[in-house]
């Protein structure tokens, strides 16, 4: 008798019973003997107080590997945190007046609840915030140790500064010049930062990625690109006259194009070199030429898209190469105190920053490079610098070589002439970590009048955040606290003050991983370590895993971490976005998709009746409503439900287009999945019969195991649906032949249950128990599909009359030729256009085709 599944009820019960079982806690080494371990790890979420549905697709695709990987055999650690700190839980204070700690986990025990309703396998015993002092006071003692180590250190450095708010701002946090919250202008200022040596893993970092083959591609290259290495020259171009103090070797320079050194016709120097500070101590035209760039920002992305601004300082410097020529030497906006010295020569006609500069200033524009089969009589360059491939020309010695043995050739001269020599140079630049606010990890030194900076103990960590803070001034309350910055040296015992700075919030997120692994035992964290699944989002890419993989080989190299090729993360997968429409009102108001119903072709605001606009379909975001919140599809439609549709609809690495049709598609699924189950027996063996039917419906349920095994292995979990859906249309065909396939069908449902667990687990476990068979389908081993049900013997052929598709036969591979063409003759479909004529011949091509030639 057919049955109706009732998700709220039974999603529920099951979760409630995995929880009492403790079925997801990992166990420890000991534990689990010979079996190998899996380590899946999704990138923990910032609590910002709802889940929505690109958080469900991301953790669900965790979910599939992980629970694939327990049915199969291995101890899994699966396990769940919180990113913690951060601005917007002091944003959140500033505006409805509670304190950052209070939101944070106000916003961590919403999220957990909803969290818990996906059915999520994870291991809930391993749970901490990065605001946990627990936690931040163990990041302490990283610092530490890293400062002991020599991978700490401190230095002034540039930074985004808001005024209004009194706090240094990242890149990213400047909009057109502004800082994002208050809209002041950002200035450039100079403060003393602490900084972690990332750069002096700058090779190493750039070698062991190109090894990750679990990695995407792009991701590889988007870490190398970063990392930048380079090859190219050091040099000194020399003054033609007296040199300013302190410069009697001239102006040093790095360039990745020596090939063009001909084509050299300015030097440029950053704002912030010193040659510039020196200078505009003499020049006030020079000091508001320095402030007006420091209006900019500090990113690379800010200074490329801004006006090319120069000043001409007056000096000369002599070309290396030719004794008859001199070069202006200019501060340029444009060029970074940060990368190389600071210093470049502008070789107007092969790079367009410097051509764009060139024709501003009247410079020279002398073309080095020719193009193929151009003419150089006649090639020059405009406004549009050409940067192709070529030979050298109007180069003197150089004249006629490749840029590459052009590059050899003039670095040797120029090492010959004592003025440098070829180098390697990383964009890369060392992480300041350093930020002026009240919600992060206190920096765990003491600032001493007498003794300099000194380390907190190690017995004294954590050091706590105070309780009691104002946020109503700018800037960072630790800062003006009464008590808590006041504190007696370690060392001498006279009064000092703490840092005041909290560190980056990726520095949280850096190390994480490891701490999952085991609070302090390091032979747990060995054993777990490296993550053998890491899934996230493609916007990481960079920053964060970058930071991660330096943060690993910092805690192998202080004995924190067994980890030789300091590789975190072995196999990274990057999942697509989960898209939404947008809705806006009459009035240009962002809707959410509940506030907006459909009538034809057109969509009504629902609380006005007035007319809304369709927008573009988008990611889903807050800021323009078009988020769906999980609790209302679990609400509806079941946690399962949810999970299958953002598995299904989209290879995963692709963005999936969120659609009330096709949610409503997923749960009409789940319905004919449960009847599947419907009249089976309960806890009675049968064996599959030996029939035609029974065997070809066995072959039906281990080809899908074997396919739906491997999809989730390639993570092609869009591929291994489809699979699920056929195999469950054959079982639900194979109901019209009664008893004669009984124990295939029982088998196919008995493994179907198992493979649909990765995917909605609460609606397996239900299958499961309709089966009568015991436990949990969550702990059941995988199905193991035998390999002679796999293969063929049997193939279907396309049966044609004059070319023309009229059917098809299935037949044993070992078929007479002579029978093939009798069996697809007899073909109802085939008789009715052959019969009354005259067959003149019958093509067979094996395996494939019959065509029945007639007249």
């Amino acid at each position: 008798m057919a049955t109706r599944y009732d998700p709220q009820i039974a999603e529920q019960k099951w979760r409630a019973a995995w929880d009492k079982a403790a079925l997801f806690t990992a166990k420890s080494p000991a534990e689990a003997g010979d079996a190998p371990k899996a380590y899946v790890l999704e990138m923990f979420p910032y609590p910002s107080g709802r889940l929505h549905m690109g958080h469900v697709r991301n953790y669900a695709m965790g979910d599939v590997v992980a629970r694939h990987k327990r049915a199969k055999g291995y101890n899994v650690l699966h396990p769940m945190g919180w990113d913690a700190f951060g601005m917007p839980a002091e944003n959140a204070a500033m505006e409805r007046n509670v304190h950052p700690g209070e939101w944070t986990y106000q916003n961590i025990a919403a999220m957990k609840a909803q969290f818990m309703k996906l059915g999520l396998s994870l291991d809930w015993s391993r749970e901490f915030a990065t605001c946990d002092p627990e936690y931040y006071g163990a990041q302490q003692g990283l610092f530490l140790k890293f400062l002991e180590k020599g991978l700490v250190y401190r230095k002034a450095s540039k930074v985004n500064w808001d005024p209004v708010d009194n706090t240094v701002l990242a890149n990213e946090q400047v909009i057109d010049g502004r800082g994002w919250r208050s809209g002041a202008l950002v200035e450039q200022r100079e403060l003393t930062q602490w900084f972690f040596r990332i750069t002096d893993y700058a090779e190493d970092l750039l070698e062991e990625v190109k090894k990750l083959e679990r990695w995407p591609e792009k991701v590889r290259t988007m870490q190398a690109n970063w990392i930048g290495r380079s090859e190219g020259l050091q040099m000194r171009f020399e003054f033609d006259s007296a040199a300013p103090a302190g410069f009697d070797d001239g102006i040093e320079i790095f360039t990745t194009r020596p090939d063009t050194l001909f084509g050299a016709s300015f030097i440029a120097l950053s704002p912030d070199h010193p040659l510039t500070i020196q200078l505009a101590d003499r020049s006030d035209e020079l000091k508001a030429f320095r402030a007006k760039c420091a209006q900019i920002g500090t990113s690379e992305e800010a200074i490329e898209k801004a006006e090319k601004l120069g000043f001409d300082t007056g000096l000369t410097v002599k070309h290396p190469f030719d004794d008859t020529k001199t070069l202006p030497v200019w501060i340029a906006n444009f060029v970074l105190m940060g990368y190389g010295t600071g210093a470049i020569f502008g070789c107007p006609a092969h790079d367009q920053r410097d051509i764009d500069f060139a024709r501003k200033y009247d410079l020279n524009v002398t073309p080095v490079v020719l193009p193929p089969d151009a003419d150089p009589a006649v090639f020059d360059v405009e406004s549009e610098a050409y940067t192709g491939p070529g030979s050298i020309f109007n180069s003197g010695f150089l004249d006629g070589l490749s840029i590459e043995d052009a590059k050899r050739a003039a670095i040797e001269r120029i090492e010959a002439m004592g003025l440098g020599e070829g180098t390697v140079n990383y964009r890369l630049r060392d992480w300041g970590v350093s930020r002026q606010r009240y919600w992060g990890c206190p920096i765990p030194v003491v600032h001493c009048d007498s003794c300099g900076v000194v380390p907190v103990p190690e017995a004294d960590l954590p050091v706590k955040l105070p309780d009691e803070v104002s946020f109503d001034q700018p800037g960072n309350p630790l800062e003006r606290h009464p008590t808590w910055k006041h504190v007696d040296c370690p060392s001498c015992g006279k009064a000092a003050r703490r840092e005041t700075d909290t560190l980056d919030t990726f520095v949280d997120s850096s190390w994480y991983y490891s701490r999952f692994a085991s609070t302090n035992d390091l032979e747990e964290r060995a054993y777990w370590m490296p993550v053998d699944q890491y899934v996230g989002g493609v916007e990481h890419a960079v920053l964060h895993l970058l930071y991660a993989r330096f943060i690993a080989r910092a805690m192998r190299d202080v004995g924190l971490l067994d980890l030789p090729n300091g590789e975190p993360f072995a196999g990274l997968f990057t999942q697509g976005m989960v898209t939404h429409e947008t809705y806006k009102s009459s009035a240009g108001k962002w809707l959410q998709p509940s506030e907006v119903t459909r009538d034809g072709d057109t969509w009504i605001e629902t609380a006005t009746g007035a007319v809304a606009t369709a927008g573009p379909i988008e990611k889903m975001s807050k800021s323009k409503k078009n988020t769906v919140d999980p609790d209302a599809i679990i609400g509806q439609f079941g946690a399962d439900v949810a999970r299958w549709f953002v598995l299904s609809d989209s290879p995963p690495e692709r963005d999936v287009e969120w659609t009330q049709s096709g949610v409503e598609g997923a749960a009409r699924f789940a319905q004919r999945f449960w009847s599947v189950f419907d009249g089976l027996p309960v806890n009675t063996e049968i064996a599959p019969g030996d029939d035609a039917e029974s065997t070809g419906l066995r072959k039906t349920s281990h080809k899908a195991v074997a396919a739906i095994d491997k999809a989730i292995e390639e993570f092609r979990f869009n591929s291994a649906v489809a699979t699920i859906h056929e195999w469950v249309s054959a079982l639900k065909k194979a109901e019209s032949a009664g008893d004669a396939v009984l124990g295939a069908r029982v088998e196919g449902a008995s493994m179907l249950a198992r493979c649909v667990t990765p995917f909605m687990p609460h609606l397996a476990e239900a299958c499961w128990e309709r089966l009568g068979q015991p436990a949990f389908v969550s702990s059941a081993p995988w199905p193991v599909a035998d390999s002679a049900l796999l293969v063929d013997d049997e193939v279907t052929m396309a049966v044609q009359v004059n070319g023309k598709r009229r059917g098809e036969i299935t037949v044993p591979k070992s078929m007479e030729k002579s029978d093939i063409e009798a069996t697809a003759s007899a073909l109802p479909e085939v008789v009715n256009f052959i019969e009354g004529k005259s067959v003149k011949k019958i093509i067979v091509v094996p395996g494939r085709i019959v065509n029945i030639v007639v007249a």
